[in-house]
């Protein structure tokens, strides 16, 4: 049972692995494209980096050094820099009742993907808790709200793991009649490598806002 918490106990985590070049540079001209029709959406920039979110949860604040040290491990022992995985097309999540969704380049989920997030699961599942509130995410003077499905998301990711896996590159914010005629084009489909990982606080929009420890390459 989890020890009773506040909720400035709490941090709202992301662990990210981080893409080279070639998937990054393809998720900032889809940002880019994406705030010409929609200037407020936020960037892909360094206080929004682009990457795979491998294991989303609430951790206990003062647990986050044990929680580096075993998701850590894990990646000492993954040559996932190695791995090359293929980006095959967008999705968006609608973000009711706004006419916007978020949108993401899909990746094909591999066997190496899956290990790593149950291995992340296992590693850092003993010191997290089920749900928070706003108050265990990152904000700003700038963006002070964290948006209720953001906290869903967290809260319900043990969902979205497994066989349910869906990994992808959060690029952006767009109109939905936009975002649904994107869909509708070809997709130049591409390969790519993961070039690090890190983990993050979680800002709105479930974007990695704060980087809280770089993790090791094997």
């Amino acid at each position: 049972m989890d020890k009773p918490a506040s909720d400035t106990e709490l941090t709202a985590i992301v662990i990210a692995l981080e893409p080279d070049e070639v998937m990054a540079a393809r998720a900032r001209a889809a940002n880019a494209m994406l705030r010409a029709g929609y200037p407020a959406g936020f960037p892909l920039d360094g206080g929004h980096p682009p990457h795979i979110s491998i294991y989303a949860g609430f951790v206990f604040t003062a647990d986050l050094p044990k929680v580096y040290a075993a998701t850590g491990a894990v990646l000492a022992n993954e040559p996932y820099t190695n791995w090359r995985l293929t980006a095959f097309g967008y999705h968006y999540i609608p973000l009711s009742p706004s006419p916007t969704g978020l949108a993401g380049i899909l990746i094909q989920p591999t066997l190496g993907l899956i290990r790593m997030q149950q291995d992340m699961i296992d590693a850092a599942g003993p010191y997290t808790r089920k749900t928070a509130t706003a108050e265990a995410f990152h904000t700003t003077a700038a963006e002070p709200d964290i948006h209720p499905a953001v906290i869903e998301y967290v809260t319900s990711f043990a969902d979205h793991t497994g066989k349910n896996f869906n990994p992808h590159v959060s690029v952006g914010v767009g109109t939905k009649s936009f975002l649904d005629a994107l869909l509708a084009e070809p997709f130049d489909g591409f390969t790519f490598s993961p070039a690090s990982a890190s983990v993050y606080q979680i800002g709105d929009y479930g974007a990695a806002r704060r980087e809280l420890k770089a993790l090791p390459t094997a």
